[in-house]
């Protein structure tokens, strides 16, 4: 039983440290986003940070700031969304997709 014990202690301890590593693998991954044909450009990080925003000249229109606002927007919405499931599919590849509580993705099955 103390063998068996042991053994999964050091599972837990090797499955913590691929975790960490999956993590911080997730956090230099991006995902890049356009809106309005390309005019606006997002990069997000897989630790849902904006990395960068273009806006072409040609967007920047003063009678409809709506317009660039709605097309900011959308682009970083979805590098955000695209960047978080780039992350979630690394750290769920790294726990052999078990569902840890509280984690992105989770770990499926084990709770």
């Amino acid at each position: 039983m103390a063998m068996n014990m042991q053994a999964m202690m050091k599972q837990a301890r090797k499955m913590q440290a691929e975790l960490a590593k999956a993590q911080e693998e997730a956090a230099q991954l991006t995902f890049e986003a356009s809106a309005g044909g390309g005019m606006v450009k997002a990069v997000a990080s897989g630790d849902s940070k904006l990395v960068s925003l273009t806006i072409d000249p040609e967007a920047i229109d003063p009678e409809d700031v709506e317009m660039l606002q709605d097309m900011i927007s959308a682009a970083v919405n979805e590098a955000l969304r695209g960047a978080a499931e780039l992350g979630s599919q690394r750290i769920s590849a790294a726990t052999g997709n078990m569902k840890i509580p509280g984690m992105p993705g989770g770990i499926p099955g084990l709770f």
